[in-house]
């Protein structure tokens, strides 16, 4: 059985979590402000997210590769890279234009 990355090296990642939830205040996925002081379970509870998921290969004790999330944000991006409503920083936003031409 693999040992699970996260938890291989649970002292450097009890470190990194420490330094994202000192470092950010709000969820990288929706926005909103997170709540620290909730229970790990609340679906609001801070959680550390990977940008790039340990199961495509991102690196979970990589600074540039963590982020700060809501539980529930973090359980519904799953293994993705991100949300199917979110846009990618490579397309270019769709023009909004007053009419047809």
């Amino acid at each position: 059985m693999a040992t699970n990355p996260r938890r291989a090296n649970g002292h450097r990642r009890d470190r990194l979590r420490r330094r994202v939830l000192a470092a950010y205040d709000a969820c990288a996925i929706c926005g909103h402000p997170v709540d620290k002081t909730l229970p790990p379970n609340d679906p609001g509870a801070p959680e550390v997210d990977e940008i790039i998921p340990v199961s495509l290969g991102g690196n979970p004790l990589d600074w540039t590769n963590v982020q700060l999330a809501h539980r529930r944000c973090n359980q519904r991006k799953g293994n993705r890279l991100q949300l199917p409503s979110e846009p990618s920083a490579s397309e270019p936003a769709q023009p909004t234009t007053s009419r047809d031409w």
